[in-house]
């Protein structure tokens, strides 16, 4: 009798582990985008937007776009666009007076993810010294070098330099929140260490951000690479990685340059879902 009792005490135990263990309810992902410069007048993209000379008198309006997650009730910021100083291209208004039309304060933002270092990607890091900067491990090399090379914008990231703000270098693919609902995934070719975000929404589906993987549609379509590119061939690969993703995924792409990619979104403040 004993023994029976001992092994229905044990077997209540491993039922309880195993129904604490059970995963909590997924939670609710929502995704806007924001404003982030001030887009000028097209311009002719064949030579220095196609290394194979693709794109013959084309010419394209650039936007510059930054993106906001919601996850529950945790924020995540998705590169910061252009400094409110940069000449013609500066916002218009603030990431930070963005996020306050919806009661978003900056210390409310957990996580700061940075596709790649360049100015348009990384200019009002600043303003969000409290959030964990996720970046690529060689962009964040880049960044930290004694002298960075012409076209990194270290000065912004002054604080996480100094070690007074959280930085958490990615060297790989990265699960953000640990539930596989948003995710960093290593695309470099564009620089070294850059980065796509893939965000999984429960009614418009998976969606990837492209950072500067690729910069417009006609890029994505010929797997067109840049001159100034860092590399060809990871550029290449990159482009292949994202489209096997979308595929297997049945997502959509938004181009973070491309305004009839970032036109896919609602205008904030309202989020997709």
């Amino acid at each position: 009798m004993t023994r029976t009792w001992t092994g229905l005490a044990v077997g209540v135990g491993l039922f309880a582990c195993l129904a604490s263990a059970v995963p909590a309810q997924a939670a609710e992902i929502s995704l806007a985008r924001l404003d982030c410069g001030t887009p000028q007048a097209p311009i002719a993209v064949n030579g220095r937007f196609s290394d194979t000379f693709a794109y013959g008198e084309m010419k394209l309006q650039f936007v510059y776009s930054c993106y906001l997650i919601k996850h529950g009730d945790e924020y995540m910021l998705w590169d910061t666009g252009h400094s409110m100083t940069a000449p013609n291209v500066a916002p218009k208004v603030s990431i930070v007076d963005q996020l306050a039309r919806i009661d978003v304060k900056p210390d409310q933002i957990k996580y700061v993810g940075i596709s790649h270092y360049h100015a348009d990607h990384t200019g009002q890091v600043s303003s969000f010294p409290k959030a964990t900067l996720l970046i690529g491990a060689k962009e964040w090399d880049a960044i930290t070098a004694p002298k960075p090379a012409q076209g990194v914008n270290y000065k912004p990231f002054e604080s996480w330099i100094k070690g007074d703000s959280k930085v958490e270098p990615v060297p790989l693919d990265k699960d953000v929140f640990g539930d596989g609902s948003v995710i960093m995934l290593r695309t470099p070719g564009h620089t070294p260490g850059h980065t796509s975000l893939l965000v999984k929404l429960s009614q418009m589906g998976p969606v990837i951000l492209s950072g500067d993987a690729v910069h417009f549609h006609e890029n994505y379509d010929s797997d067109g690479v840049p001159a100034f590119n860092y590399d060809r061939a990871q550029t290449i690969a990159s482009i292949e990685r994202i489209k096997k993703i979308l595929a297997n995924l049945k997502g959509t792409l938004i181009i973070q340059h491309d305004a009839r990619d970032v036109g896919k979104l609602p205008v904030f403040p309202e989020f997709a879902k």
